[in-house]
């Protein structure tokens, strides 16, 4: 085994959740206090590297945590939208439809351009939304030009200087259900899930470990339906001079609805 190397059971990994609840509150005083802490902390009590669990003779774990009082959606992987060779972001989404950069002529140049939006089926953003199309199995990016709202109706106005077209997308772009799964799965087959209450004395900063879940195996069918629901975003980084990846993103609350089988492994009561 490489030197350094540390390898865990689920049953061992299950024991040190309880062990580290029972020692209630613990100060975070190594790690940045953003929205990532909370999960960092517990791989630095765990000792383990980040998201990735060492469980042997096992299928690919990873430990996903969340401050049980964010809003914060959380990221389950990068992927771009097809077809993938025709860089549609970059070659569609940002020339056609972008909008004027807010840094436009300051930090960047005076034609900079920026796409980000987050959406999700059933929401309109400029007339954006994703739509599940289960005939060809494809989740896609559609556009309505009826949708936009009237506070960017200037901006659908200056659409018409670049689009000759806009009942339609030149090119819708989609994930293939299958492509989307498989990418999924690669991230998020299993995972514990845990939850964190937090609080904070002057800059101090803790958090009590008091409920977690075992997640197994990823439903392709639970996924897909998410998304239908709303509850995944597909979100948009991107501006004239960079990518910054496109995201698919979940309200950390349901994940655990996306798996076959969910276990409680740790369910505590808060303290506060």
């Amino acid at each position: 085994m490489p030197q350094g190397l540390k390898i865990i059971s689920k049953e061992e990994l299950i024991k040190s959740f309880a062990e580290i609840e029972s020692a209630g509150w613990i100060e975070n005083t190594t790690r940045a206090k953003n929205d990532g802490a909370a999960g960092n902390l517990l791989e630095d009590l765990l000792g383990i590297p980040e998201n990735n669990l060492p469980i042997p003779n096992a299928a690919e774990w990873e430990l996903k945590t969340q401050k049980d009082n964010t809003n914060s959606l959380l990221t389950l992987f990068h992927k771009e939208p097809s077809p993938t060779a025709l860089k549609i972001v970059t070659s569609l989404l940002i020339p056609q439809f972008g909008w004027r950069h807010q840094e436009a002529g300051k930090k960047y140049p005076e034609t900079e351009k920026s796409f980000r939006a987050t959406l999700s089926s059933g929401n309109w953003t400029r007339g954006f939304s994703v739509s599940v199309n289960y005939i060809e199995r494809k989740v896609c990016i559609v556009f309505d030009k009826s949708k936009v709202r009237y506070e960017d109706k200037a901006w659908l106005a200056s659409l018409l200087e670049r689009n000759t077209n806009l009942d339609e997308l030149e090119i819708t772009p989609y994930w293939g259900f299958d492509d989307l799964f498989s990418k999924a799965r690669t991230k998020l087959l299993n995972c514990f899930y845990i939850l964190a209450e937090e609080k904070k004395i002057g800059r101090k900063q803790f958090f009590h470990y008091y409920k977690g879940y075992m997640l197994k195996d990823l439903s392709i069918e639970k996924f897909i339906q998410a998304i239908d629901d709303g509850n995944i975003y597909i979100d948009f980084d991107a501006r004239t001079g960079h990518n910054h990846g496109t995201k698919f993103r979940i309200n950390p609350k349901i994940i655990k609805n996306l798996y076959a089988t969910t276990k409680i492994v740790l369910n505590k009561q808060k303290l506060i």
